[in-house]
């Protein structure tokens, strides 16, 4: 008897946990190259992308189909919109997502900008970052 207790003693505690303990959140990023970019969160792929290209498609000149999926992560966990620029002029956004921590995250950044690649980056800057969905203040640059 007390081996059919035990899951439903253990069963019954999760279902006891708040709502918000369960709750996860990704994040979905869009981008229209050289144009715009749109980032939304939500428990649902779909939804968020959708989202995220509602977003990118606002911006003046830039329609629904320049604005392309370019990374899901679930869960979010810590996240980063990274700006990067070629030393020959092209810029892009590179995303980070799915960090355990804000110091992994700041650690996977620096890897990005200062990592092999430095030679050839202008620029490399922290634009946005996330933690679980929610915008976080996260500060770093390339240095000089």
């Amino acid at each position: 008897m007390r081996h059919f207790l035990m899951p439903l003693i253990v069963l019954l505690g999760f279902a006891a946990m708040p709502a918000k303990a369960q709750e996860r959140v990704g994040i979905a990023f869009v981008q229209a190259p050289e144009q715009s970019a749109g980032t939304c969160t939500g428990g649902n792929m779909d939804k968020a992308f959708a989202c995220a290209k509602a977003e990118c498609a606002a911006q003046e000149g830039v329609s629904a189909s320049d604005c392309l999926r370019v990374k899901w992560c679930y869960p979010a966990g810590w996240a980063a919109d990274l700006f990067v620029q070629h030393k020959e002029g092209i810029h892009w956004h590179d995303y980070l997502c799915g960090w355990g921590s804000k110091e992994d995250l700041l650690a996977a950044v620096k890897v990005r900008c200062e990592g092999s690649s430095k030679e050839w980056l202008l620029e490399c800057s922290l634009v946005k970052a996330w933690d679980n969905g929610k915008e976080a203040e996260l500060v770093y640059s390339l240095p000089e």
